[in-house]
């Protein structure tokens, strides 16, 4: 299958400092790789509403769930450019991954052993200089990327929290032009890695 790339952005606002760093990594993509670009904000998702001890989750056929939906499936690599908020991914990032949770438990669609084996990457800007503080988003992305039998990419992280300042940080810009061409391991859970 040729790489497909999905860029879910799930910041607040437009041309942030996350989504910046993001387009700064996208840029280096071989010109033939399809690139999607979502904004959350723009096209908000629903509360999700977990009905599995009542009813089967539908496929969403129109609106924001089935664009998502589609966009996920048709991803070989999906892209979860949220900033760092309150040390973990926004809300609109947290939504769509909610929604993941209906579309496993929907008839038909078979949604963890169609993400088994595709690529999830992170990008984030944080206004620490201290990068452990992001601990919590990296843990959720590949504890989500173990969780679905996905590859894990890793988290790109950028250093801004006034409009553009990611782009003064020489080392994330310089990480980002070979972010996506690195090799990504099969995600495992913390507790599976201790074991090797």
């Amino acid at each position: 299958m040729s790489r497909r790339f999905l860029f879910v952005l799930g910041s607040s606002r437009s041309g942030g400092n996350t989504e910046l760093l993001a387009r700064h990594a996208a840029e280096r993509l071989p010109a033939d790789v399809p690139q999607e670009w979502i904004g959350l904000a723009r096209h908000p998702l629903p509360d999700f509403e977990d009905v599995r001890h009542d009813s089967d989750h539908l496929r969403p056929t129109e609106g924001t769930a089935a664009l998502l939906l589609d966009a996920t499936l048709a991803a070989t690599d999906i892209v979860i450019a949220s900033p760092l908020y309150w040390y973990s991914v926004s809300a609109h990032t947290k939504r769509y991954l909610d929604h993941w949770s209906g579309w496993l438990r929907t008839p038909g669609l078979e949604f963890r052993r169609e993400m088994a084996g595709r690529t999830l990457w992170g990008v984030t800007a944080l206004a620490h200089e201290e990068r452990e503080v992001a601990d919590p988003l990296v843990g959720t992305l590949n504890n989500t990327a173990a969780y679905m039998r996905m590859r894990f990419g890793g988290v790109l992280l950028g250093n801004g929290s006034r409009p553009g300042d990611v782009l003064s940080d020489a080392g994330a810009l310089g990480r980002a032009g070979t972010f996506f061409a690195q090799d990504a391991p099969l995600a495992r859970f913390p507790y599976e890695t201790a074991l090797v």
